[in-house]
């Protein structure tokens, strides 16, 4: 039987996704009945007010959180099938989340904090791929330097680094230049951007600033639980 090429090319699907939450005043609805298919290579930028619910989007997309209603595919796995050890399992290696405020441990050098998740799948060659990801992120010289000893834009390569080090099929940033200057938050899309070509990963951006999702194949916009598409 025929496979569907464009199927296999499909990393992550949402259809009707519904997210809701009890709050003080009742039921909230966060995300309402939306629709997203990102396939690989491709970089998508997602944008909204604060408190729209894109951070809620990406976890839900990424299996760290469990949707009420739809249904997610995660590599073509339906996420509703697998417990949260099962969706940890998938994730491995696989995907790659790089968090506005950088989420390095203090007490480990820069190259430790990217060994953590190669070491963790039982990666052979950790030291390797760690250095090769610092290289790809330009602060091999950076090796041995504590988060403390680095500025806020270094902080957040590193973060870079460790999300790619396992060589992701696809790559989550959430606000990763959400605390940064204008200048150095610009260089980090860049970034984002040239390693999605080398590494030929997919990129769900969500940001604020439409200027640097512009650079991005797709942009959308998350209003009222939905998600538009961007001209």
């Amino acid at each position: 039987m025929a496979v569907n090429a464009d199927k296999l090319n499909i990393q992550v699907q949402a259809r009707d996704l519904q997210k809701v939450v009890i709050g003080p005043a009742g039921e909230l609805t966060i995300l309402e009945r939306l629709d997203l298919t990102v396939h690989a290579g491709e970089a998508v930028a997602i944008l909204g007010a604060s408190g729209s619910g894109k951070s809620t989007l990406l976890g839900l997309l990424a299996g760290l959180d469990e949707a009420t209603g739809g249904e997610i595919r995660l590599f073509d796995q339906d996420l509703r099938s697998l417990d949260e050890d099962a969706r940890a399992a998938l994730r491995a290696g696989q995907v790659g989340f790089v968090f506005q405020n950088f989420q390095l441990l203090p007490t480990l050098t820069a190259l430790e904090n990217i060994l953590l998740p190669l070491e963790l799948t039982g990666n052979s060659q950790a030291r390797r791929e760690g250095l090769n990801a610092l290289d790809k992120v330009g602060l091999a010289q950076r090796a041995d330097h504590y988060p403390r000893q680095l500025s806020g834009g270094e902080q957040q390569r590193i973060a870079i680094a460790r999300a790619i080090a396992p060589g992701p099929k696809i790559l989550f940033a959430d606000e990763p230049t959400g605390n940064l200057d204008q200048e150095t938050g610009a260089q980090i899309i860049q970034l984002l951007l040239k390693l999605r070509r080398q590494i030929d990963v997919a990129l769900i951006l969500v940001t604020h600033d439409a200027e640097l999702a512009q650079q991005c194949d797709r942009r959308l916009l998350l209003d009222k639980g939905c998600l538009e598409a961007m001209q």
